[in-house]
């Protein structure tokens, strides 16, 4: 079988300055010497929402961003932070397009170019970033099962914490690390003909071109969760005067990942994060307020590739999805709040800001320690509205 070099020029949009190789020359062993043409592969970068909408947290009192070093320390960067580094796989499926997968070559790729060999027939094309870690001591959080099987697809996951699932997480009795952040581009049926079908020469290189577009698009999501305490600046025993535990959950999604496709697992987990509490923050219509707030990266809704929907409405979530946060009152006794986010999660399908509020001049506090006291389930209304909750006393 022919045999012919192809060079990869990889371009993220928004870096400048991406550069060609020395053209190549190879001598044919079947005729003269042949100028080889030269494959440039686009992975267009995906950013996203704007995360700073309405994000009182993160934010100071003239709307511009506070996110400081406390909070990059524990949370790491607000957005998504632009990868560098991928891994590379390329199935070889003969002459039959979308076929049967027969030879797999791998590559790491650093920088935005790679230089390999390709046989006449087609291609399917996998990359997905390398990880970058929030504390390296702490190890990675995503392992990845790339099956023996070329066919399969590579799939991501996350293990279980050493937290528990305290609300709404019947079957896993801790809650999951959150992945880093995931991007993935993947084309299939990719031809490399003998007749040069789908290339373009290139005058001013003297080289044949194939331009593939290969959208690189997250599949892990940020949230912004964000909790207001209205009313929380009285000495009385319902003021919550810091976290009893920085550790909260989300519940309700994917375990896993599958990087063909982008499309989430349909195993729902709760999701480990932190959270912290800032004091005499700035508010809607100036009001000084409290909050506790955070940034988790999840995997998305179970069984859906967030890119692949357009709307809210068409966004197919059979799970309910609770926030639980434990807080601590002035009478120094512990409570389990929990927020019904359900509403949230289904219109931010690809990540946003999750607003919560709470006016604790209606939270009573907890009569016992222990985080015995009382549970809060707080239903979440979309864009204002009444916040009600309806709490459990277990002191009665």
């Amino acid at each position: 079988m022919n045999r012919m070099i192809l060079m990869w020029l990889m371009c993220l949009i928004g870096l400048a300055g991406c550069y060609r190789e020395p053209l190549l020359h190879l001598y044919d062993m079947e005729g003269p010497r042949l100028e080889l043409p030269q494959v440039e592969l686009r992975l267009d970068l995906y950013w996203g929402i704007n995360w700073r909408t309405n994000w009182y947290y993160g934010s100071d009192a003239t709307g511009q961003m506070d996110w400081d070093n406390e909070d990059k320390r524990i949370f790491g960067e607000l957005e998504y932070k632009e990868p560098t580094q991928f891994y590379l796989r390329r199935y070889y499926t003969g002459s039959t397009p979308l076929g049967h997968r027969i030879e797999k070559k791998s590559a790491f790729i650093t920088g935005r170019s790679f230089r390999s060999t390709y046989d006449w027939g087609y291609w399917d094309i996998l990359a997905w970033n390398e990880i970058e870690t929030l504390n390296p001591n702490d190890g990675q959080s995503i392992r990845f099962n790339e099956p023996a099987s070329y066919d399969e697809p590579v799939t991501a996951e996350t293990g279980p914490s050493m937290y528990p699932a305290r609300y709404h997480a019947p079957r896993y009795q801790n809650a999951f690390y959150q992945p880093e952040q995931l991007f993935s581009a993947c084309q299939q049926g990719i031809e490399i003909n003998e007749n040069l079908k789908g290339f373009v020469f290139d005058e001013e290189e003297k080289v044949w071109v194939k331009t593939l577009e290969m959208p690189l698009e997250p599949i892990t999501y940020i949230y912004l969760p964000q909790i207001i305490l209205h009313n929380n600046d009285g000495s009385g025993q319902s003021r919550i005067k810091e976290l009893a535990s920085s550790s909260a959950n989300l519940s309700g999604m994917a375990r896993t990942t599958n990087i063909n496709t982008g499309i989430a697992g349909t195993d729902a987990v709760a999701v480990n994060f932190n959270m912290r509490m800032k004091y005499d923050k700035t508010f809607r219509k100036g009001e000084i307020v409290d909050i506790i707030g955070g940034r988790l990266m999840t995997f998305g809704i179970c069984g859906q590739n967030a890119n692949r929907v357009s709307r809210a409405e068409d966004s197919n979530d059979s799970q309910r999805h609770y926030i639980d946060v434990q807080v601590r009152f002035n009478n120094d006794m512990d409570s389990t709040i929990v927020f019904d986010v359900t509403d949230s999660i289904q219109k931010y399908y690809k990540g946003g800001v999750i607003t919560m509020e709470l006016d604790m001049k209606d939270v009573p506090a907890p009569k016992r320690p222990g985080g015995s006291g009382f549970n809060a389930i707080v239903k979440d209304f979309e864009d204002g509205g009444t916040w009600e909750f309806e709490m459990t006393d277990k002191t009665k």
